[in-house]
C-alpha cells in the first residue's frame, strides 16, 4: 500500500469500505483517544500509549485493540488474529455495513480506554541474560583454576554458547567428551562457533 499521512487518506486508498471506516473513526472520535497515523494505518493513542487501531482489508475491515486480551468480550466480538503468535492484540472484523453494532463498539472501546488508564498493558517477555553454568562445566571450573578465568573473561555470549553445548547432550558420557573438546577452546579465548561465524 502507498505511504499515507492521514486518516482521510486512508480511507482513500481503502475507497471498497470508505463508508465503513468513517463509522468506525466517528464511534471512536466520540471517545478522547488521539488520531494519529502509524505503520501505514490510523492508530488512536491515549497519552502516547497505543489502544486501538482501525484497518482495511480485501475481505474485511475493523478494528484492533493493542491491549485486547484484557476486554472481557462479552459479546464474543474479537478474535486473536494470529493464534499462539499475537499475545495481547485483538481484532473486532467485519465484512459489510450492517454488521456494526455501534453501541457495543463504542463499549469496547471505552472499556480499552480504561484498562490503558489503569495501566493494563502485556509486557514483552524479556530472555534472561543470566549464564547458566551445567553442574559437570561448574566442576572442572572449579578444579582447572586456568580454565576458568579463560571462561570468566570470555563473553556472556560465548559462555552461554558452551554451557548450551554441554546442558544438550543427553548422555553423561557425550557430556564428557564435549567437555574435553572445548576445554582448549575456552583456554584459547575462542567461542564455540566462532569459525563458522568468521566465513
Amino acid at each position: 500500500m502507498e505511504k499515507v499521512n492521514s486518516i482521510e487518506e486512508y480511507i482513500e486508498v481503502n475507497d471498497h469500505y470508505a463508508e465503513e471506516l468513517s463509522i468506525l473513526r466517528s464511534i471512536i472520535d466520540s471517545t478522547e483517544l488521539q488520531e494519529t497515523i502509524k505503520w501505514n494505518a490510523p492508530v488512536y493513542t491515549l497519552n502516547g500509549k497505543n489502544v486501538v487501531g482501525l484497518g482495511a482489508f480485501k475481505q474485511h475491515f475493523g478494528i484492533w485493540f493493542f491491549n485486547g486480551v484484557f476486554l472481557k468480550d462479552q459479546q464474543k466480538l474479537l478474535i486473536n488474529a494470529q493464534e499462539n503468535k499475537t499475545k495481547a492484540l485483538r481484532q473486532m472484523r467485519f465484512k459489510t455495513k450492517t454488521d456494526i453494532n455501534e453501541a457495543a463498539v463504542l463499549t469496547y472501546i471505552k472499556e480499552a480506554i480504561e484498562n490503558q488508564r489503569l495501566g493494563r498493558e502485556l509486557k514483552p517477555v524479556r530472555k534472561s541474560k543470566e549464564v547458566l553454568i551445567p553442574k559437570e562445566l561448574k566442576d572442572v571450573l572449579k578444579s582447572n583454576t586456568d580454565l576458568d578465568s579463560s571462561f570468566k573473561s570470555l563473553t556472556p555470549g560465548k559462555q552461554r554458547e558452551y554451557c548450551e553445548y554441554i546442558k544438550d547432550a543427553k548422555r553423561e558420557a557425550t557430556k564428557q567428551t564435549r567437555l574435553e573438546k572445548i576445554t582448549p577452546m575456552i583456554i584459547r579465548g575462542v567461542g564455540l562457533h566462532d569459525k563458522y561465524k568468521n566465513c
